[in-house]
């Protein structure tokens, strides 16, 4: 038992005992359902040539913050947790606290950092929803934000006695080693992620002509400069450029190239969870329901094949079929881990990233881990957030 010398600490309010199975069961509109009001991104931007290669992670966050509380009109007060998921932080790991106070969030708003690798974001969410759900708090806000230019991946070391692990070993191997793990174990060809990747980049390009990328966008100003607009994606990518990329990983296979494998990539993303009952009584839009969360490993080696466990768990768990989920966003890290998956999966390639692609996108989606929105008749607020399945084993 903890006694706070500060305030008194209200009795815990007992956790909802209704657990919804099945698509009905979950459309029905309950007063304490975890509900999403706000989800914005920033604009991406590329790796170490980019819009955000000389901005640290405390100021895309404080940025980013400033801006959700001037668009969204949230009174910063009424924040009871606020959680960011990071998969480098800098060390320490106090940034995210000195951003949020920088950005005019009270002192009084307690705040963590959550790392799940490429999920860390979704991690994010899931620990403020979980809040949310045990009554513990009613509102809360849940980053993600990486800056890979700044932050680059280290060279990871573990102990000897650990390393004589094969499982272990594999632990610390680059991921471009597991994308050719994927491609030769499971048989994905060259040809084959080629066309995926033509998938992505085509609708990508599609995507950014039209606007759709928008609507989800938050524009922040940056040292004076206002950041809007992507400069990641890769417009005019046909079938002929891909096959002429030459492998970037010649020692470990020859099938992953810099046109299907991910970029690397600098940007944040942001959303507001409360309850539908308190999202009712102060007028705030609800976008979806949250409804739960899967997370599952897989051998390291394949890292990548997250979904092929954790999209079956996740449907299970809420007794839906495949055939009952409009969308679903799963992390394209990989050309070789994304074929793999849908393929395995059996989902139709119009029901997966239809309007944008993850090979341009910041890796901030999940880890063998699903979560599932539901409000609407897709499942959808995205923000590299959504009912969405991904990437690597932590």
């Amino acid at each position: 038992m903890f006694v706070s010398t500060l305030r008194s600490i209200p009795a815990m309010r007992p956790m909802s005992t209704h657990a919804a199975q099945g698509l009905a069961a979950i459309l029905v509109k309950h007063p304490d359902d975890v509900v999403v009001t706000f989800a914005k991104r920033t604009a991406m931007g590329k790796h170490r040539k980019g819009q955000f290669k000389d901005s640290p992670v405390d100021e895309m966050m404080q940025a980013l913050l400033k801006a959700t509380i001037k668009e969204s009109g949230l009174d910063p007060r009424k924040i009871e947790d606020i959680c960011v998921g990071t998969c480098h932080p800098p060390s320490p790991a106090y940034a995210s606290r000195a951003a949020a106070l920088a950005a005019g969030i009270p002192h009084e708003v307690p705040i963590s950092t959550v790392n799940r690798l490429c999920s860390s974001g979704l991690m994010a969410i899931r620990n403020i929803a979980h809040a949310i759900k045990s009554k513990e708090i009613s509102l809360g806000v849940a980053v993600g934000v990486e800056n890979m230019s700044l932050n680059a991946r280290p060279t990871p070391t573990i102990a000897e006695a650990v390393d004589n692990n094969s499982q272990a070993h594999d632990c610390i191997q680059p991921m471009g080693w597991t994308a050719e793990m994927v491609a030769q174990t499971y048989k994905v060809s060259r040809r084959k992620q080629d066309e995926y990747a033509l998938i992505s980049h085509t609708r990508a390009s599609q995507a950014l002509a039209n606007g759709t990328f928008t609507e989800e966008i938050i524009p922040i100003e940056i040292r004076g400069t206002v950041i809007s607009v992507d400069d990641t994606i890769r417009p005019g990518v046909t079938m002929e450029s891909l096959t002429g990329l030459k492998p970037v990983f010649p020692d470990w296979g020859d099938a992953t190239t810099a046109g299907n494998a991910s970029g690397i990539g600098d940007g944040a993303a942001l959303c507001i969870l409360t309850t539908r009952e308190k999202a009712r009584a102060e007028g705030m839009e609800i976008l979806a329901k949250w409804v739960g969360c899967a997370v599952i490993g897989v051998e390291p080696r394949y890292m990548g094949v997250g979904p092929i466990a954790a999209i079956p768990k996740v449907l299970s768990q809420f007794g839906l079929s495949k055939e009952e989920v409009d969308v679903y966003e799963i992390n394209e890290a990989f050309a070789s881990q994304f074929a793999y998956c849908v393929e395995e999966l059996g989902i139709p390639m119009s029901r997966i990233n239809p309007k944008f692609d993850f090979y341009i996108r910041l890796s901030q989606v999940s880890d063998q881990s699903s979560q599932w929105w539901r409000d609407r008749s897709v499942t959808s607020p995205r923000n590299d957030w959504c009912a969405s399945s991904g990437n690597r084993v932590g």
